[in-house]
């Protein structure tokens, strides 16, 4: 438990089997980057299976923008025995953020105080406030150690962040598709998206279903950069038709995407991740990104792929390079930047040669 945090009576956690989910909540209020704070605290997580007697076998994944807690749901065949998350080897922790939908504090959460959600009123928050939230739940499970440290793409940034507030608790960082600041066209993207959910007339309602269509077109744009011109070029070719003005298939699977977003998510949690997306910078109070990077003398991996054009190979091997003591590996893939949720062969290929 680190020195700043004590876990009292105003906080528990709920038990629950391995890989089901678990609940941290605390009373007291949670201050904020940005300013203001939330009222109370609930985090979101599950946990796979056991720690070892020397409580030295935890690893810690950090999810991405629209993923759960849930890591055996969200990366399949890396969460097995045999595979770099193997639950028989390693007690396996990954938080809901904060922000998000899955049931962690965020813009649907009923206020304590009031007893109605916040929506778009939510407050703003920041990469930081999501990794010392993962810290206050660290510290209420008891983890001083642990053993590695996983982020991918959004997940990325919270582990960076994270290590950089509190090196003394990692042994080793794991890094894939991600950066240590927010780049302009990562903050282009993500504007676009807003752009697209605030131009829906709903957007601001108090109701959990608002901008709906917004969100959808949102989502369809992100589908753009997640799989790029190679993966849709792949992926989305028409069979031969003769007959001018048939459906397209690249038009019904961007329908499908943003109908599936919109079915298991909302606009106001999308919104608050993006701007929180957006603040990523950890150089930010550090004397700038090299020299915040250059203090994380622990072990890393970091994980380009081939085709990512949010993350760039170029990108990702000037941020191996950056850190003191990194490996690089690139994974060739022509699924863009979901490569890093289909590519789970070459994932474990790579990272179990590390155990």
């Amino acid at each position: 438990m680190t020195k700043d945090t004590k876990i009292t009576s105003s906080d528990c956690i709920t038990e629950a089997p391995s890989g089901e989910i678990r609940f941290f909540k605390s009373s007291k209020p949670f201050p904020l980057e940005l300013g203001g704070a939330l009222s109370s605290l609930t985090i979101a997580f599950h946990t796979y299976g056991a720690l070892n007697r020397d409580r030295n076998n935890a690893v810690w994944v950090c999810h991405a923008l629209t993923a759960n807690s849930e890591v055996a749901d969200w990366w399949p065949h890396t969460m097995e025995k045999g595979a770099f998350l193997d639950p028989e080897k390693y007690f396996i922790i990954c938080a809901n953020i904060i922000g998000s939908h899955y049931g962690s504090s965020g813009p649907l959460t009923p206020d304590p105080v009031t007893g109605k959600a916040l929506y778009a009123d939510f407050p703003r928050l920041t990469i930081a406030d999501m990794a010392r939230a993962h810290s206050v739940l660290a510290d209420a499970l008891g983890l001083d150690h642990i053993h590695k440290l996983v982020g991918s793409s959004v997940g990325g940034f919270q582990a960076l962040e994270w290590a950089a507030q509190q090196p003394e608790r990692f042994e080793e960082l794991i890094l894939i598709a991600t950066d240590a600041k927010a780049s302009p066209w990562t903050i282009a993207i993500d504007e676009t998206q807003r752009m697209a959910i605030k131009a829906d007339p709903t957007y601001g309602e108090p109701r959990a279903d608002a901008a709906q269509n917004g969100l959808a077109a949102a989502r369809a744009i992100g589908m753009l950069t997640y799989r790029g011109p190679e993966g849709y070029n792949r992926t989305q070719i028409d069979p031969p038709c003769e007959i001018a003005g048939t459906p397209r298939r690249a038009c019904s699977y961007q329908q499908h995407q943003g109908r599936k977003l919109v079915n298991r998510y909302n606009a106001y949690s999308y919104v608050t991740i993006l701007d929180a997306f957006d603040t990523h910078d950890i150089g930010r109070g550090r004397g700038g990104v090299e020299h915040a990077l250059q203090a994380l003398t622990m072990p890393a991996i970091v994980i380009g792929i081939s085709s990512d054009i949010i993350f760039t190979p170029a990108e990702m091997r000037k941020l191996a390079k950056t850190l003191p003591n990194a490996k690089y590996y690139e994974i060739d893939s022509a699924m863009g930047h979901d490569g890093f949720l289909v590519e789970y062969q070459q994932l474990n290929a790579i990272l179990t040669q590390h155990d």
